[in-house]
């Protein structure tokens, strides 16, 4: 039951905050509750997988490839604790001033709801059900989107909406067309069937998954749905958010197109490994050119999942080992970016660059903060982005693809440059008005408590990568059949 509890926790959560919304207090002492124990579970559902290897439930006890299954193995347990932990600073954030999510009845139904999809979808071990708990954190993303009724809200969740239903209707085709190819959905079953399947029946289909699934993860040219919706979104959910919608995506390549169905078609990972350096130069050209704190990060959200992909197409152990370190560095560095973001504007009163300034000499610990995260994110020894981007271009060099290489490096250059616009504008110069001062006597602790945690995991990564390195080495073996 330990490999359920992730999935059931945040699931009863849902439905006692749904159950209690007329008494605000106690709903949000369950869902606090009910965070701290989705930790400690997913804390205990790591362990035991690092103790003995990935373990597999079948709910009904019903016999494979029949009954649904669920596996924790280290991708998905790996997945599962970063959900918890930033479920958990979403909800100590909200304590705080610092741009909170409005308070409603329905918000935190809705967070426990979007957790439970994702770690369902990272632990699911059955294609029809990924594409059931995708839908599930559509529901209620959508729903957090709509939060506060405005019109800009409204706007987001039309176009994010539109953009996943396409995601959503290529999955459901891929899905129903491998289950008349193959006559199986569960993973195992899926993947011994589909290695007899003629190759030009397998490559369409393998095909149209990936597709599916590159919307989902917002890469070039389906990436359109994150930035015209994420600067919409309050810091805390947006943290969120940043940490969880794409990395259900990315998990499904991983398990799919690198897992399931390995070895793949060759031509899948060349049009992958093209997709990808598509999706970093466009993201990091998006964000240099805008100057809306969000919408820089959104727009490096697609640049760094270029890495990622571009980990992935390698086909390789390494590879994919490259792409779970970055995944996970990915989900937290850009999360307490956004947070940071968050505290700028409590601070400042915008989100955009050019209405705002003289940070440094104000509040010397959020600049500090800022520069960890920020050369983290464009990969500066020795901290975590460099090991990822380490990682993936020492690769990708060893397999001879050296202009993947030298655009990875090319575009941690340009990722560079809009670090350091943001550190030039908000802290640096001085505020364009005189006349500004710090707002005083506002309840920030909390939400400072939230990123410092954030940071110092970041950091920890980064000091002390080895046992990092050797679970992600173990998670790539798993992936591809292997015994860590």
């Amino acid at each position: 039951m330990l490999v359920l509890l992730p999935l059931l926790v945040p699931l009863a959560t849902a439905l006692l905050c749904a159950l209690t919304w007329t008494t605000p207090r106690l709903q949000r002492a369950i869902s606090a509750g009910g965070a701290m124990l989705l930790l400690l579970c997913s804390l205990a559902l790591l362990r035991q997988v690092m103790a003995q290897g990935a373990i597999t439930l079948v709910a009904g006890n019903w016999p494979l490839p029949f009954g649904i299954a669920f596996t924790a193995d280290h991708l998905g347990t790996a997945l599962v604790l970063i959900a918890a932990l930033m479920l958990s600073i979403t909800l100590l954030w909200q304590e705080s001033a610092a741009d909170a999510a409005p308070v409603s009845p329905a918000l935190h139904p809705l967070l426990h709801g979007l957790v439970a999809g994702s770690t369902a979808a990272f632990l699911t071990a059955d294609l029809f059900n990924l594409y059931v708990w995708f839908e599930v954190s559509l529901i209620c993303a959508l729903g957090l989107l709509v939060q506060g009724g405005a019109l800009r809200q409204l706007d987001a969740a039309l176009k994010y909406f539109v953009l996943n239903l396409v995601g959503t209707l290529l999955l459901l085709a891929a899905v129903a067309l491998l289950h008349a190819a193959t006559g199986q959905l569960n993973f195992t079953a899926l993947g011994e069937a589909a290695s007899r399947l003629d190759h030009s029946v397998k490559l369409p289909l393998l095909g149209l998954l990936m597709l599916a699934f590159l919307i989902k993860a917002a890469a070039f040219p389906f990436f359109a749905w994150l930035p015209v919706s994420y600067h919409t979104l309050p810091a805390p959910v947006l943290a969120l958010f940043s940490a969880l919608l794409t990395k259900i995506g990315i998990c499904a390549l991983l398990r799919t197109i690198a897992g399931v169905f390995f070895p793949a078609p060759e031509l899948l990972f060349t049009l992958l490994g093209w997709i990808a350096l598509l999706s970093m130069v466009t993201g990091v050209l998006g964000a240099a050119y805008h100057w809306d704190m969000r919408r820089i990060l959104a727009f490096h959200t697609i640049s760094q999942i270029g890495y990622i992909l571009l980990a992935i197409a390698l086909s390789s152990r390494a590879g994919n080992a490259a792409a779970i370190f970055f995944a996970l560095h990915h989900s937290m560095v850009k999360a307490g970016l956004f947070l940071v973001a968050g505290l700028i504007y409590r601070q400042t009163g915008h989100y955009d660059l050019r209405r705002i300034g003289g940070l440094h000499a104000a509040k010397p610990g959020l600049a500090v903060l800022f520069l960890l995260l920020a050369l983290s994110l464009v990969g500066i020894p020795p901290l975590s982005g460099f090991w990822g981007k380490y990682l993936i271009i020492s690769e990708s060099f060893n397999q001879g693809e050296y202009l993947w290489a030298g655009s990875a490096l090319f575009v941690g250059f340009l990722t560079l440059y809009s670090m350091a616009k943001i550190w030039l504008e908000a802290f640096w110069k001085p505020h364009p008005d005189r006349a500004w001062r710090l707002p005083t006597g506002v309840r920030t602790a909390p939400a400072y408590a939230g990123l410092c945690l954030l940071v110092l995991v970041t950091l920890w990564v980064g000091l002390v990568p080895e046992r990092l390195l050797l679970f992600v080495s173990d998670a790539a073996a798993t992936l591809q059949g292997g015994v860590p």
